[in-house]
């Protein structure tokens, strides 16, 4: 008898697949194929469907040579000599300090990122070795509620500066950010200080502090020590500035030059060291870092 169809009535024989009318159970040995999410990724410059596995392979840099955004792990495993590092855990904090509540409450905003992200907060520690240098490395995320700068990221900040004193190795600081966090208020804008306080300590012990800004790094984190290192280089692309364009262009009346805020237009500037391709970044920062280290060394000596 033919199974009935989707009104209740029996559905005529000439109308099943061919696989319904073999023998029973061959059926079940032909499965569909299910195809992986997130197969294709598109390119935010130019609009091109890129297959993942090519993306994955260039290191998340697109055809057009636009830098995607990525997360600690890919940082440190693009970064450090055969991707080995070891993480340290930040301190923890208050995730709450002023109750606050906008659109939904702050604590629900953190669920909300640490499910989607898999991490503390917005700074991720390691550490390890970059062209055979020993280095502590501090990334930050800007999945993570945009990168901001609170409590957490900055005990994570000073946790890093801490780790590298003891170890006596540089610090090196991927940025990306849209500034302090404004759920947590005047305490988040504190940590520009603490952070600048942080970068001293290093400085007075004789240890090298890198920056490598990536896409965006905005607001109080350029305002503080994103623009302290002893060399600044960022990725190509990278979105580099304290306000927005379209806030500067209303607040001066004046509309700015193409380029503007990014990496390219900052080296021209002397803002920015160098500009330099993601593939490329372990090997500049080896060849840095060394550099950095031999005054420390002859110190020693």
């Amino acid at each position: 008898m033919n199974p009935p169809g989707p009104d209740g009535s029996s559905t005529p024989e000439r109308k099943r697949g061919w696989l319904s009318r073999i023998a029973p159970g061959v059926r079940n040995l032909v499965k569909k194929r299910e195809a992986p999410e997130n197969l294709w990724v598109k390119c935010p410059d130019t609009g091109e469907m890129i297959y993942r596995p090519d993306l994955e392979a260039a290191q998340w840099v697109t055809p057009s040579g636009h830098h995607m955004r990525i997360g600690p792990d890919l940082r440190f495993a693009f970064t450090f000599d055969e991707g080995v590092h070891e993480e340290i855990d930040s301190p923890s904090s208050f995730d709450d300090p002023l109750n606050f509540t906008d659109q939904k409450p702050y604590k629900d905003r953190l669920a909300a990122a640490r499910k989607a992200t898999g991490e503390k907060d917005a700074m991720a520690i390691a550490a390890g070795k970059i062209g055979g240098v020993n280095s502590v490395v501090l990334v930050q995320d800007f999945a993570f509620m945009g990168g901001s700068l609170g409590v957490a990221a900055g005990e994570a900040f000073l946790r890093a500066a801490e780790e590298a004193c003891k170890r006596e190795a540089p610090l090196v600081v991927f940025t990306a950010s849209g500034g302090a966090r404004m759920q947590e208020g005047t305490l988040s804008l504190m940590q520009m200080a603490r952070t600048t306080i942080a970068i001293q300590k290093l400085k007075a012990v004789g240890l090298p502090y890198v920056v490598v800004l990536t896409d965006p790094t905005t607001g109080g984190v350029l305002a503080s020590y994103a623009m302290l290192g002893d060399i600044h280089i960022a990725e190509p692309g990278a979105t580099l500035g304290f306000s927005g364009r379209r806030v500067i262009e209303q607040t001066i009346r004046e509309t700015l030059p193409p380029g503007f805020q990014t990496s390219e237009f900052l080296v021209e500037r002397g803002m920015v060291d160098r500009v330099v391709s993601r593939k490329d970044v372990p090997s500049v920062l080896g060849s840095l870092l060394a550099t950095l280290m031999m005054g420390r060394a002859r110190k020693a000596a």
